[in-house]
């Protein structure tokens, strides 16, 4: 009795292992299909795959991101000429200030200068017209036919040159315009830029016959003069490294053209 019993219990119990080995192998047999989830790192799967319209989006944003660049440069470029050649009094410092920065930053009157010397012509900023080049080699004579009736040592920056009649004003040397305007104290003014990075005053002027950045030969006409109760006299000026020069150490002051 007891080993029949004994041998019914062996029997269930090689059954059980038998069908736990069963069991095991079919699941090894089975293949094991994951989810979109796990095959994506269990996330979902628009956080891995950039949709196409986010690209688009972004080349959107690189192309405003580039127009408004151009726009702005624009703005600037053209704020910045309409800066420089008006006449309005509101804007005269800001003018002040744009003109320093472009003569300091940038030797106009030196880079024509190499220009000339090595093509034979002025470099053409802007249309210049039938120009004679003149030669340097001339000596420098005062800008306007007149007598000196201030001198440096008393105005201590320039001279005040008193023409008779009305006259023209020419350029004492070559050079580049950096400024051609109104002045705060010397009111209609040209100022002229020169190789050796010094630049001519002239102030006080009826009318201006240049424009800025335009370049210049000796004794060409910058400007014109005429006499009045108000205004009797031409300003003339000579600075070199930021110092005033006395005109009468460059130019025979006495000599009158």
């Amino acid at each position: 009795m007891d080993r029949g019993v004994r041998k019914v219990r062996q029997s269930i119990k090689q059954r059980k292992k038998m069908r736990e080995r069963h069991d095991s192998s079919a699941q090894r047999l089975v293949p094991y299909l994951a989810d979109d989830q796990e095959k994506h790192g269990f996330e979902s799967p628009s956080y891995n795959i950039e949709p196409t319209y986010d690209k688009k989006t972004e080349r959107k944003m690189q192309k405003s991101t580039m127009l408004i660049k151009v726009t702005a440069s624009i703005v600037l470029f053209v704020g910045s000429a309409f800066l420089l050649q008006s006449n309005i009094p509101a804007l005269q410092q800001p003018q002040k200030w744009a003109y320093n920065a472009l003569q300091n930053e940038f030797p106009f009157a030196k880079v024509n200068e190499w220009y000339v010397t090595t093509f034979g012509t002025p470099l053409a900023i802007t249309p210049q017209g039938n120009i004679s080049l003149g030669s340097d080699d001339n000596p420098m004579i005062l800008p306007v036919i007149g007598d000196v009736v201030e001198t440096f040592s008393a105005n201590g920056s320039g001279i005040m040159i008193s023409p008779d009649e009305k006259t023209v004003v020419s350029a004492i040397n070559r050079g580049v315009v950096i400024f051609a305007g109104n002045d705060k104290e010397t009111n209609k003014t040209v100022i002229i830029q020169h190789a050796d990075n010094s630049q001519t005053t002239y102030g006080f002027l009826s009318s201006i016959d240049v424009h800025l950045y335009q370049i210049v030969n000796p004794n060409q006409t910058i400007a014109t003069f005429q006499p009045t109760e108000e205004n009797e006299m031409v300003y003339f000026s000579i600075e070199k490294n930021n110092q005033f020069i006395d005109p009468s150490q460059v130019i025979p002051v006495d000599d009158i053209p």
